[in-house]
């Protein structure tokens, strides 16, 4: 592969295919905010809209405009977001719900950590867009409610008994990981690293299990894991994504040792989670090889696979690793044949165990404006 033509090609299907697709069927012009529940076409077949969707969205469009172009277009749609959020998107004490009607109404409780994280993610991102110093208020105080839920992210919507199996979930060190470095404009330099250094040793040293080679999606609060569906539980995509966080992080910090080890850590969860029959990266495993309790585990899923990308080509730049290299080939050819839709702009999110269109959707409860344009711009920006 000629890495300059993959790098156009990435940069590409980003400015020419997924966000003009975005721009033209998500925003709402009426009520504000974004529509993301989009059927192939493009046709808006549920006006729902999820807090976290709505956080991603207004992410990306600020990010893009203040990393690769000042276009109008970009802030005026993260701005639509923006604003509908701030109106609507919390019970006025920066409490994120899940969910809103289309006119901002809200239908599911702030029990979602993600619709937290990715507000202050949004605002962050818009206060430099912007200038805004309301927009920094909301992603400071946002993101102090995240950390002030790190013991118990769901609070009072917890639905386990306490003090029988309490479990440590990876998603919350995980996306703290990648929130901080968003946050850094806003946040007190010594606070920042001492955050940054604590995800790094609840990932790399408790979630990561050396003598298992994999990481694990839950541990029990002595870190240690549990023989339960939950502490069996492993999620190949979300270590991967993981681990580019990781590598993001000790370039920053300098830590040559560290990035080397996140891929290490990277190549093993591919190996481990790759379809040796059909390709693909599963959706879930048991690290016991037992049955598992999600019947979508054998799914192959657009996030899972694109984030896998970007791991593989940090891990090459970074370390010049040739298995990185390889994977990314592999992957990039999989998820290219697979995944991308000949006919119509966007990409395909979710296909059978044999790589088969499952869901012709382009964009659900789940599903929006965030992996698949995210993963081209770092995927476009590594290789270049």
């Amino acid at each position: 592969m000629d890495i300059y033509s993959l790098a156009n090609q990435y940069k590409r299907e980003l400015l020419d295919n997924i966000l003009p697709f975005w721009l033209e069927k998500s925003p709402d012009r009426e009520y504000g905010g974004y529509f993301s529940c989009l059927t192939r076409e493009g046709k808006v077949y549920d006006t729902d809209k999820f807090i976290w969707l709505q956080g991603r969205e207004a992410w990306l469009f600020s990010m893009l405009y203040n990393k690769v172009e000042k276009r109008q277009e970009w802030l005026e749609c993260a701005v639509l977001g923006g604003e509908f959020l701030k109106k609507h998107g919390h019970d006025g004490n920066y409490n994120w719900y899940f969910s809103l009607a289309r006119d901002g109404s809200p239908l599911v409780q702030p029990y979602n950590i993600f619709s937290y994280t990715f507000a202050a993610m949004a605002f962050a991102q818009l206060s430099l867009a912007t200038g805004s110093g309301e927009y920094a208020d909301i992603a400071q105080k946002t993101f102090n409610k995240i950390l002030e839920k790190e013991k118990n992210p769901k609070g009072i919507w917890n639905k386990a008994c306490p003090g029988t199996r309490e479990l440590q979930n990876f998603a919350f060190p995980m996306i703290l990981s990648n929130l901080s470095l968003q946050m850094e404009h806003l946040i007190d330099k010594e606070f920042l690293d001492k955050t940054i250094e604590n995800c790094i040793h609840t990932i790399m040293d408790l979630f990561y299990r050396p003598e298992l080679g994999i990481i694990v999606e839950n541990i029990t609060p002595e870190a240690t894991l549990s023989d339960s569906f939950e502490g069996r539980l492993v999620n190949p995509g979300h270590a991967i994504e993981a681990m580019w966080f990781i590598m993001d992080l000790g370039r920053i910090l300098n830590r040559q040792e560290l990035i080397v080890k996140a891929n290490e850590v990277a190549l093993n969860m591919i190996e481990y989670g790759w379809d040796k029959e059909y390709g693909g990266i599963f959706y879930y495993k048991d690290r016991l090889d037992y049955p598992l309790q999600q019947l979508e585990w054998d799914q192959k899923l657009w996030w899972v696979h694109i984030e896998s990308l970007i791991t593989m080509a940090k891990g090459y730049r970074l370390t010049g690793n040739e298995a990185s290299k390889k994977w990314f080939e592999t992957i990039h050819e999989y998820t290219w044949r697979n995944f991308k839709d000949k006919d119509y702009p966007e990409w395909f999110g979710y296909l059978n165990r044999r790589g088969e269109v499952l869901l012709s959707l382009k964009g659900g409860k789940w599903k929006g404006c965030f992996h698949m344009p995210r993963g081209m711009y770092e995927i476009w920006k590594t290789l270049e």
